[in-house]
C-alpha cells in the first residue's frame, strides 16, 4: 500500500515520562492498522522526553476514520497525563522514500 496522507509531531512528556510515553505510542492501536503503512515513534537524542512521531497513512479520510474510533480515542486519553507539551499538527503528502525497521 502507498501513503498518501500523513503528519508528524513533536511531543515533550512530562519530565520522567519519555519512557511511559514511548511505550504507549509503540503499543499504538494504528500500528497493525492496513491503513497506516508508516509508524515511527523516535526519540531525542539530548532529551529523552522529547519524542517525534511520524505516521503515513493510506488516505487522509482513512486516518480521520480509524482516529474517530474508541481505540483511538482511548490511546489519545492514556497519553494526556504523560503530555507537557506538543507541536502543532503538521500534515504532509509523501512523495517517495523508504521505511524499513
Amino acid at each position: 500500500m502507498i501513503a498518501t496522507h500523513g503528519f508528524s509531531a513533536t511531543i515533550t512528556a512530562h519530565p520522567g515520562q519519555g519512557d511511559a510515553l514511548v511505550k504507549l505510542l509503540l503499543g499504538a492501536p494504528s500500528l497493525p492498522h492496513e491503513d497506516c503503512v508508516v509508524f515511527l515513534v523516535s526519540r531525542s537524542a539530548g532529551n529523552p522526553d522529547l519524542i517525534h512521531v511520524v505516521e503515513g497513512w493510506t488516505s487522509q479520510e482513512a486516518h480521520s476514520r480509524f482516529f474517530a474510533t474508541e481505540p483511538a480515542q482511548e490511546l489519545v486519553a492514556r497519553l494526556q497525563p504523560l503530555v507537557a507539551d506538543s507541536s502543532p499538527y503538521t500534515d504532509f503528502v509523501p512523495v517517495g522514500g523508504k521505511a524499513a525497521f
